[in-house]
């Protein structure tokens, strides 16, 4: 599986590829599933760029994609967004447009809270264990580990090409260490992006490509809108060599 990623915390002072309002980011995602992408996620915000959890924000950048493409659609709840675990609980409470997933990074405080919270109002999990934290023990002692839709593997911290992939690898040994299993969705960021996309296909996982995790094209050009960045991934994974 192939997810895209459309915009993350990025603004517009990053790159004018990143999509910010709920019509660039419907159009984005439209050109992105066109291309391959089998499932969104994205960064609702504010009219001034900000990442938001309000419903007046979540509902109608929601609504916008739903009307351009028919895969699942999820969000972030980024402690960026909304910095109090207990307000972003009461603010997932609040929405008026549910996606279908969203993502909660177990290294933060109240990651459990807020996982409830999603699990309490139908909305499926993704459980987001950042490299370089204490994501993977949390989570390993979190009951509701083995309610969470898949396991976000992130690795975020490492963003040398050179060396990312060896962190991944070291990621995942600690989530296979796990007393439970679930799906894992492996990817990198900045310059680890395209490595860790490669080695999460070599090894069967499902992965995610966008402008959240990278502004770059394999061969260090820019990158004009999301569904280039899917077109290169799946180029990618089409040619990469099979046991």
């Amino acid at each position: 599986m192939l997810q895209v990623c459309l915009n993350g915390a990025r603004t517009g002072s990053d790159s004018g590829a990143v999509p910010l309002s709920p019509a660039a980011l419907a159009d984005a995602a439209r050109q992105a599933v066109a291309a391959g992408a089998q499932d969104v996620h994205v960064h609702p915000k504010t009219p001034c760029g900000q990442d938001s959890l309000s419903p007046r924000v979540v509902g109608p950048a929601l609504e916008a994609i739903r009307e351009a493409v028919d895969v699942p659609v999820g969000v972030t709840t980024g402690a960026w967004a909304e910095p109090d675990p207990e307000r972003r609980a009461e603010r997932i409470a609040s929405w008026t447009v549910l996606p279908d997933h969203a993502s909660v990074n177990w290294h933060e405080d109240g990651a459990d809270a807020v996982a409830a919270a999603l699990l309490a109002r139908g909305v499926d999990v993704e459980a987001g264990i950042w490299a370089g934290t204490t994501a993977a023990a949390r989570f390993a002692a979190s009951p509701l580990a083995p309610r969470v839709l898949r396991v976000l593997a992130e690795v975020i911290d490492d963003t040398d090409p050179t060396t990312a992939p060896a962190t991944a690898r070291s990621l995942l040994a600690e989530l296979s260490r796990a007393p439970h299993s679930r799906p894992v969705l492996l990817h990198g960021y900045d310059g680890g992006t395209w490595p860790v996309l490669r080695l999460a296909d070599e090894l069967g996982l499902a992965t995610r490509i966008g402008i959240e995790d990278t502004l770059l094209l394999p061969d260090g050009t820019p990158a004009t809108h999301n569904a280039q960045l899917v077109t290169h991934a799946l180029t990618l994974t089409a040619t990469t060599p099979r046991p």
